[in-house]
């Protein structure tokens, strides 16, 4: 057995621990620098207790809709998750670092960093300054949709100048694709999550090493990525399969993500597909950015309630919603705000919201 070792959160923190992991060092935990998130993260990875030797880093899950819990990745997986990347990206490249480097997605930049043999370049005040200090014959980088969609607005020839944008850590609207691929910018939509060693699916298609499967709706996860366990509940795979909390289904071999487990609620009588109505409200020309929750309700059992980036009234979008969709899915409310609240794993932070 190991001794898991605490580290901050750092991009250069984080890739020296990483470095020495990969080649055989001690296992590492990184922790942010905010006080309370380090807290409930030393809480998830249990440092004080062993770990397996063959662990290479424990991190914990954003923590979205509850308390974070401790992922326990091999070496092996994260370099099985690396090479996987490169071969369908078209090989190794170098990567640019816009995400914290203590979640799944910006610590899988810096492995497939260390196994190219290239420096990662870290994202300072601008984004496109950033992107001319990047000297690899090909060029990579991972964001999440608000990112990209924000770039969008102002660094397209810097979004253009990279050969793939990888966008996890949230659905990609389909809005928001489309706006990406009439500039002529690369993005890529990636599902996965910490348990799967980021991203797992691309542009619906699982990569090398990587199988899916639907039992019930639910999508189900085997392959040389995933995680060994959680520090809580190291026995979680049944026959090698991952049963995640998603939702989704195979057409024409490709993956459609529909939405968590838990994203469908019953509003007076009435099942409601949250994940459906937040698509549509996104497709209206003046939401800027929405989310869709369910709370509880005395009079609807669950009241459905849109936050929304925009003007819109909540008139005008409950008819936009009933133009497509049944129109007791429209939202009962809709609040509106200047932005919403994220975590910093690019996730909307929905205990903020309710």
């Amino acid at each position: 057995m190991a001794t898991l070792h605490l580290v901050p959160g750092t991009p250069e923190a984080v890739l020296s621990a990483l470095t020495a992991v990969l080649d055989g060092g001690a296992p590492f935990a990184p922790v942010p620098d905010d006080p309370a998130a380090a807290a409930r993260v030393v809480r998830a990875v249990a440092a004080d207790q062993p770990i397996d030797d063959d662990c290479a880093v424990v991190l914990s899950t954003s923590g979205s809709t509850g308390e974070p819990k401790g992922v326990v990745l091999s070496r092996a997986a994260l370099i099985a998750s690396a090479e996987a990347t490169h071969e369908r990206l078209g090989g190794p490249g170098q990567w640019l670092l816009p995400m914290k480097p203590y979640f799944v997605g910006g610590l899988q930049i810096l492995t497939r960093s260390v196994l190219a043999g290239q420096t990662p370049v870290l994202l300072g005040d601008s984004f496109s300054e950033s992107t001319k200090a990047m000297t690899g014959s090909r060029r990579y980088t991972a964001m999440v949709p608000t990112q990209l969609a924000r770039y969008l607005e102002t660094e397209v020839d810097a979004l253009r100048s990279f050969d793939a944008i990888i966008i996890g850590g949230a659905r990609t609207p389909a809005p928001l694709r489309a706006r990406a691929a009439a500039a002529g910018v690369t993005a890529i939509p990636a599902y996965g999550m910490t348990e799967t060693g980021s991203g797992c699916v691309y542009d619906g298609l699982p990569l090398t090493g990587t199988e899916v499967a639907i039992d019930d709706g639910r999508i189900l996860i085997k392959g040389n990525t995933l995680f060994s366990g959680y520090r809580s509940q190291p026995e979680v795979l049944q026959d090698g399969w991952f049963r995640t909390q998603d939702r989704g289904e195979l057409v024409d071999g490709r993956l459609r993500v529909i939405g968590r487990i838990d994203d469908v609620v019953i509003s007076g009588g009435v099942n409601v597909t949250l994940p459906t109505v937040q698509a549509r409200l996104l497709e209206h020309p003046d939401v800027k950015d929405a989310v869709v929750l369910g709370v509880p309700d005395a009079e609807w059992g669950t009241r459905v309630i849109a936050y929304v980036v925009g003007e819109p009234s909540r008139e005008e979008l409950r008819d936009f919603v009933a133009e497509v969709l049944p129109r007791t899915w429209a939202p009962q409310e809709v609040r509106r705000l200047d932005a919403l609240p994220m975590l910093a794993s690019g996730k909307v932070d929905r205990q903020a919201l309710l």
